[in-house]
């Protein structure tokens, strides 16, 4: 089980995903997957998205918690592409 924080994604930039990250990261997994090791990635959003801080604004916090859980999406998507452009086998 290996649980990426979204704010390795944004690699250099002040937020969103930066590919040079992405495929650092889907680099580093596919050595590791090289091994045989099985591999399960558990994502995180908060380089797009903080349901504490809006809700803290002002929004509903099911609403927060529901763009929050958009923005892990975003970041899986991304994810799963850079390592399907390196060859490997993906399964979502």
């Amino acid at each position: 089980m290996l649980k990426i924080s979204g704010e390795s994604l944004k690699g250099e930039t002040q937020f969103g995903i930066d590919p040079v990250a992405v495929n650092y990261l889907a680099g580093q997994i596919g050595e590791a997957a090289a091994l045989g090791v099985e591999i399960a990635v558990v994502m995180g959003g908060g380089n797009i998205w903080r349901g504490e801080a809006a809700e803290s604004r002002g929004m509903d916090r099911a609403t927060a918690d529901y763009a929050g859980m958009l923005a892990t999406i975003i970041n899986a998507l991304a994810l799963q592409d850079g390592l399907e452009q390196q060859g490997i086998d993906v399964r979502t």
